[in-house]
């Protein structure tokens, strides 16, 4: 059965990865007082993504897989995040505000509480949580809740050979999880990612047709084929890095939505919006919010061919 929704909150992603996680706590509280099997758990969590990027919210983006898990379960229409990526990590991977797990910003450390970049020893994470409940913890994907040594180009193009970290305390086989396979940094190539990282060891991209949109899948697809059916139920955090900057894909996605886009954002707003109506995702008495006025007509617009490739890719 879907349930209606009652009010839409045009924010920023990150969210379709905390219906997952309060569900999963939901069931889990209900198997520890009762006989129900206990359900594992994948989170999911993509990293900039608008709230109409997926097909089950009006987007013109094929997003098969999500469409049908949507259409069997249920689409959240009101939900709240932060505008960057460490706070509101931190915050879901706790379930507290980010200040209180020591991120209220992004990684460094301001000396002082609420803003030490670090997930705080004073709160536990979901993983932590989960293995006291004999749950296997397993992630894949971007972490970026801890204090790293950045040298900008030098380690981008492996030109230094300095760790970049001072100690692991806060990687997540030390946070809860039992296996880990991504990246401790939040901005890396999608080609040859810098801090690529398996459990606690600086790994090299593996292969000529490395892409770590793709890795991340397959290493999660991995995981849930190596602990589906075990004796003890997982839970899976699977922690995306696009569609986050830098903007890189294989030619031939971008190919496939270069003529989509050159129809420009007026209309592909206009469309998004018209089909959440029919989805029920917006309720229809609710008008298309103004284009915002620091953004001109796409007819305006001097290198539409430039902007349209941007948003393909």
């Amino acid at each position: 059965m879907r349930k209606k929704p009652l009010a839409a909150w045009p924010c920023m992603g990150r969210w379709i990865a905390s219906i997952a996680f309060l569900t999963g706590l939901a069931l889990g509280s209900l198997a520890a007082e009762t006989s129900v099997a206990r359900p594992n758990i994948v989170l999911i969590l993509a990293d900039d993504l608008g709230f109409s990027d997926l097909g089950c919210y009006g987007s013109e983006i094929s997003t098969p897989s999500l469409d049908r898990l949507a259409a069997k379960g249920l689409r959240m229409t009101q939900f709240y995040t932060t505008p960057r990526c460490c706070p509101t990590r931190a915050a879901l991977l706790t379930g507290v505000y980010p200040q209180q797990a020591g991120i209220g910003n992004m990684m460094e450390d301001r000396g002082i509480p609420g803003y030490r970049g670090e997930i705080s020893r004073n709160c536990l994470t979901i993983a932590e949580e989960l293995r006291r409940a004999d749950y296997r913890t397993l992630m894949v994907g971007k972490w970026h809740v801890c204090h790293i040594h950045f040298d900008g180009k030098k380690q981008l193009n492996y030109e230094s050979d300095e760790p970049f970290w001072d100690n692991k305390d806060g990687w997540p086989l030390q946070r809860g999880f039992e296996e880990y396979y991504g990246t401790i940094h939040g901005v890396c190539s999608s080609y040859d990612p810098f801090s690529l990282t398996r459990g606690n060891t600086p790994v090299a991209a593996e292969g000529t047709n490395f892409y770590y949109t793709d890795s991340i899948t397959e290493h999660a697809v991995g995981e849930i084929e190596k602990y589906a059916g075990g004796a003890k139920p997982f839970f899976l955090y699977v922690a995306y890095t696009a569609p986050h900057w830098p903007l890189q894909a294989p030619e031939a996605d971008i190919v496939k939505y270069r003529p989509t886009y050159m129809a420009g954002w007026d209309v592909i707003r206009t469309n998004r919006y018209r089909r959440q109506i029919e989805l029920g995702v917006v309720n229809k008495s609710w008008p298309l919010s103004p284009r915002d006025p620091r953004v001109p007509a796409w007819s305006d617009v001097r290198d539409q061919q430039w902007e349209a490739n941007r948003m393909a890719t």
